[in-house]
């Protein structure tokens, strides 16, 4: 008894207090703006007018409802909300406490395990990443091999349901490491490395050829036994959404490429910090990377110390598709809060300002799938938007003044705020 008081008190320490935004109910104008379209031109002293939740008019000369709330936007910016594309959010509350993480199923076949069943719509992370303009992102599960069906949420509502963009978005494969290691901390010799190598892709590749022929068994008998780990893989197989691939070593790289073609699947890169030696193979095959935190150390000594800030702007002239993710394996949850500052990074790195904000946006959009609904500012698309004071990429004067999902006015407040608004009283 004594425990589960303990469990319920814990869970209500982690708990954000913040009450989710309501329907819109009238017609919301912002005027005076600048207006990132991002799929267009910059519209400046533009208006944006949205209604249930849809974007109904973007221009200059707006004929606004009488009946609409108007918000003056005088020298701010309006651009659409930003997306995170590789999440952990949600699953993890502290990362030192194992009681608040949700992160992964036993064994390497999970695919039927979805994301979205265990995230907490009360993280206090949430908010925190909310109050940089972040208001979407895609969660993937962790775990060996084949670790689950990855889900995109939006940053804001009472329940997973309200909160749910897609929730089977792909599925997610963390590739096992090609690089063999001789240290004398290394327990396992270089041969047995090998094979271990060999045994993990022949495992891919067995699960691959199973889930086939159950596919083939199901559309010959729809009645036979259901087994749904391979019933989850059957989106994947029949591309209806792509498989996510964790490989940041360029042998991974390769070998995924490889599995790809092989199968006859459609991928997307996770992590790609080896990317820069293989984009003419990534440009050829049309396969999309999302990059991983790019304020990062070089991998190898010999590498250039800027050249995970160069990344994009490499990707970018070899004409590869990709998307920032503003967070790494140890840290995709609470970290992610820095991604449109990432993004600034690379501009200072020769990235295009317009290709970083699309990077963070409507390329973001386009990898993930959901490019119909956001990541840009267009006539029928969600009223996911965001209202800043100053250049959302920059750090020194960005700050974002207003939210909105779907129209719903999203409340800005996070658990840092409170705690600043706290200790600036303390010596008073």
């Amino acid at each position: 008894m004594k425990f589960i008081l303990f469990m319920l008190t814990l869970g209500l320490l982690y708990a954000s207090d913040i009450v989710p935004g309501a329907p819109q109910e009238k017609p919301i104008a912002i005027t005076n703006a600048t207006i990132h379209t991002v799929s267009g031109d910059v519209i400046t002293n533009g208006t944006v007018l949205f209604d249930k939740g849809v974007i109904t008019a973007i221009g200059e000369q707006i004929q606004i409802p009488k009946t609409s709330e108007v918000i003056d936007a005088k020298g701010k910016h309006v651009y659409p909300g930003l997306i995170v594309p590789y999440s952990t959010l949600g699953l993890v509350e502290i990362g030192a406490v194992r009681a608040s993480k949700d992160t992964r199923e036993v064994g390497p076949i999970n695919p039927n395990a979805h994301a979205y069943t265990a995230y907490n719509m009360d993280s206090e992370i949430i908010p925190t990443v909310r109050s940089n303009g972040i208001l979407i992102a895609h969660i993937l599960p962790q775990g060996r091999l084949f670790c689950g069906t990855s889900s995109i949420m939006m940053l804001d509502g009472w329940t997973v349901e309200d909160a749910s963009l897609k929730r089977s978005a792909g599925i997610y494969l963390s590739w096992p490491s090609m690089t063999v290691y001789e240290n004398w901390w290394i327990k396992t010799s270089a041969s047995e490395q090998r094979k271990n190598i060999q045994k993990n892709i022949q495992k891919i590749n067995d699960i691959m050829q199973d889930a086939r022929k159950y596919q083939k068994a199901l559309e010959a008998n729809p009645h036979i036994k259901r087994d749904i780990r391979w019933e989850a893989l059957l989106p994947m197989l029949q591309k209806k959404v792509p498989l996510f691939i964790n490989a940041s070593e360029y042998k991974q790289i390769e070998a995924a490429v490889a599995f790809a073609k092989s199968h006859d699947v459609r991928i997307v890169i996770v992590g790609g910090a080896d990317s820069w030696k293989l984009t003419h193979l990534l440009s050829e095959n049309d396969i999309p990377v999302i990059l991983q935190a790019i304020n990062s150390l070089p991998r190898r000594g010999e590498e250039d110390y800027d050249l995970a800030f160069r990344l994009p702007q490499i990707l970018e002239k070899a004409n590869v598709k990709f998307c920032l993710s503003g967070g790494t394996d140890g840290d995709n949850y609470w970290n992610i809060r820095n991604l449109p500052f990432q993004a600034g990074t690379a501009i200072g790195y020769g990235l295009n300002k317009n290709t970083a904000l699309r990077a963070i946006t409507l390329s973001a959009a386009e990898i993930l799938g959901i490019d119909e609904r956001v990541g840009s500012i267009e006539i029928g698309k969600d009223a996911t938007i965001i209202i800043s004071r100053g250049d959302v990429l920059d750090i020194r004067n960005s700050h974002i003044e207003h939210a909105f999902i779907q129209g719903r006015k999203v409340d800005l407040d996070d658990r840092h705020k409170r705690l600043w608004r706290k200790y600036q009283q303390k010596y008073k």
